[in-house]
């Protein structure tokens, strides 16, 4: 019988939100506002709000959906996007971020949202929330726009560790598929394993045992391994989950950021060229707006951590206020699905199966 822990419930109860108001590179006003955007779609929600609080009050003060469902926590200092990881873990007590961390250690908040310094977020999330029980390195996921229904794909790890052996691997295909049950609603996740062909005798060392290892533990754990993928396949219908170490995927990420970037000001300069592309782009202004929608990078804000005893979303730096939006929905999302609890058992049940088939394999070898 398959194993449902990680299905999502459906239940519909308030849920607390935890955020960073200050790290942003549009400051807290940007912040203030996604909480509000969020407020007005969804009823269920509320907020504890961290940072200045002679800054947050007015703001909060002057959108009416936001009344009685805001708790400011007062924090003088802010985790610049310069500043050292292992400084904010020494010296970051007193600053926003600490406080947002600290708010879901404690339990009064199910998830915590920030914009903030992604290696400070990373480092503080790690010394507080401390990772999930047979987790050696979290993954950082991302939403990539796919041709898949859902529309996007799960890319993991992309910039947590740029290291990944062939048990991180395999945890990041178990946390990935855990994520996609719950963030995206599939019920059985394709998940691909990056590398650069699809070949069996490609890739490195630790690629092609991965490989054997994410074979082994797919049926148990709800996903359907399709072997090695390759970057043109990140976008593609062919797999919902991507794996890779995170030097890899967070090359791959940026990458395709900039790529996006570089077509939507190839495309505007096209459509200004001359008085007649000026007129083809009024006519095709229905068509335009909706693939600005589809591949708008601000409605799939968001990237997770994955790996630790708290469901933290790091949002990007420069993001407004739909962005901040588009990540608090993805915070609310996760926390009602009970997604960290659900992670944790299918983490410990999967790892356990894989440690018992090593010990088999092992005491046959000596017996043998």
């Amino acid at each position: 019988m398959s194993d449902t822990s990680d299905q999502t419930t459906g239940a519909t109860r308030r849920i607390v939100i935890s955020v960073d108001a200050m790290g942003g590179d549009r400051g807290p006003a940007a912040v203030v506002a996604g909480m509000a955007k969020s407020a007005v779609k969804n009823p269920d929600i509320a907020f504890i709000v961290h940072g200045r609080a002679r800054e947050l009050e007015p703001l909060i003060a002057k959108q009416r959906t936001l009344a009685g469902r805001v708790e400011i926590r007062d924090a003088e200092d802010i985790v610049t996007m310069d500043a050292k990881p292992s400084n904010v873990m020494r010296n970051g007590k007193s600053t926003s971020m600490w406080s947002a961390v600290e708010a879901v250690r404690g339990g009064e908040a199910e998830a915590v949202v920030s914009c903030g310094n992604t290696g400070a977020l990373m480092a503080v999330s790690m010394l507080r929330l401390r990772k999930l029980p047979g987790v050696d390195r979290p993954a950082i996921a991302c939403l990539w726009p796919s041709r898949n229904p859902q529309g996007f794909n799960i890319m993991l790890d992309v910039g947590a560790d740029i290291r990944a052996n062939e048990k991180d691997l395999l945890q990041y295909a178990l946390m990935g598929g855990s994520y996609a049950r719950n963030g995206l609603g599939l019920k059985r996740p394709r998940v691909g394993l990056l590398n650069v062909g699809t070949e069996e005798h490609k890739g490195r060392a630790e690629i092609k045992a991965a490989h054997d290892l994410i074979t082994d533990a797919a049926p148990n754990a709800d996903i359907d391994f399709v072997g090695f993928v390759e970057g043109g396949d990140i976008p593609s219908a062919r797999v919902d989950v991507i794996v890779t170490d995170g030097f890899t995927g967070n090359v791959a990420l940026k990458t395709g950021e900039g790529t996006a970037s570089l077509i939507r000001e190839f495309l505007t300069n096209a459509f200004k060229a001359t008085p007649l592309s000026r007129i083809a782009a009024l006519l095709a202004l229905t068509s335009l707006r909706r693939l600005t929608k589809r591949i708008d990078p601000r409605r799939v804000n968001g990237g997770v951590f994955l790996g630790l005893n708290g469901t933290v979303v790091k949002s990007h730096g420069s993001a407004d206020a739909t962005g901040v939006s588009a990540a608090i929905k993805l915070a609310y999302r996760l926390a009602e699905s009970r997604f960290t609890e659900r992670l944790a058992a299918r983490v410990a049940s999967t790892s356990a199966a894989v440690q018992d088939d090593a010990g088999s394999e092992e005491q046959g070898e000596q017996t043998g």
